[in-house]
């Protein structure tokens, strides 16, 4: 097995990327869609990290630990976009294999950290709320680099087994990857290796990344509603919510796509290419919004910084 592993890397130069199975005609509203939505993620997200960097009153862990997010959301959906919308017009649709290990690895990097960083972000709420006086100095910045330092160094392990694991398989069978990035499913079924140990690692992985982080925002969303029930205030309570409505929302998104996808059939691949859609470029592109929209703090930020430029526009056109 192994020689024949040795004989295939040797031979397999570059693979296929079907993307959707659609009319040739329907390509270049793939690639519109795609361009549409690229282009919103890159406004909001690197807008998103120049507010709260330029603005002093959003020098809170919270919003340290969301403008790492939209950096996450920016680079993840940069592995993927670009080349997806290059596919749409090119015929050979190929990839090299270097560059499909790279797609592997930084999206499987970027993917898990996020999942890491939420749960760090549902932790920074729980001692935001049920711990408030103490705030400041449980949420110090050093423990704030500590963890955005420990979801890099889960996800870049996590990445280098996956990628590793992945690309020591024979892909004998065929080049054509049923997707539109590299991904690790669609590698396995045009592999022709025993993928019995590779299925069981790969869960594995996927159960110590998931349940934890699931477990973590759980039972700090536990605490937290059973101290916002003690608040008498139905005002209060809203506050409250209102500084967890947008995290949730976007664990929400994350999590059910990735659930869906990893839970289709491997019959229906077009239904896990929808999936791998939404939490590849749609959750990037509605991160943003959902903070933006859903906090005061942020659209308050966002205003001032649209107010400053409009009257410097005028004084400079003056």
């Amino acid at each position: 097995m192994g020689d024949r592993g040795t004989s295939n890397h040797s031979e397999v130069t570059d693979f296929i990327l079907v993307s959707f199975r659609v009319r040739a005609e329907l390509h270049v509203l793939l690639f519109l869609l795609f361009l549409l939505i690229y282009t919103m993620i890159l406004l909001g997200n690197i807008g998103m990290m120049v507010i709260i960097m330029t603005d002093p009153r959003l020098n809170t862990p919270m919003y340290f630990f969301l403008g790492n997010l939209s950096f996450i959301d920016l680079f993840y959906s940069s592995v993927i976009a670009p080349k997806a919308m290059i596919n749409f017009w090119s015929e050979s649709k190929s990839i090299s294999f270097a560059g499909c290990v790279t797609q592997l690895f930084l999206f499987a990097l970027f993917i898990v950290t996020e999942g890491f960083l939420l749960a760090a972000m549902a932790y920074d709420r729980f001692i935001a709320i049920c711990n408030p006086l103490l705030y400041s100095v449980q949420m110090s910045t050093h423990l704030c680099v500590q963890l955005l330092a420990g979801s890099y160094f889960c996800g870049c392990i996590s990445s280098v087994l996956q990628t590793s694991m992945t690309f020591t398989l024979s892909f004998c069978a065929s080049r054509t990857i049923d997707h539109f990035y590299c991904d690790d499913r669609p590698l396995q079924r045009i592999s022709c290796s025993d993928l019995y140990i590779h299925k069981l690692v790969s869960f594995f992985l996927c159960s110590i990344i998931i349940l934890p982080t699931i477990i973590v925002i759980i039972v700090s969303y536990i605490y937290i509603v059973s101290t916002v029930l003690k608040i008498r205030s139905t005002e209060g309570r809203k506050k409250v919510f209102s500084t967890c409505s947008s995290h949730l929302g976007v664990v929400s998104v994350l999590y059910g796509a990735v659930f869906f996808m990893y839970l289709t059939p491997d019959p229906f691949p077009e239904l896990s290419k929808v999936a791998s859609l939404c939490y590849t470029l749609v959750t990037p592109m509605l991160n943003p919004l959902i903070y933006s929209l859903r906090n005061k703090d942020v659209k308050e930020a966002l205003r001032k910084s649209l107010e400053k430029r409009y009257f410097n526009s005028i004084f400079t056109v003056m």
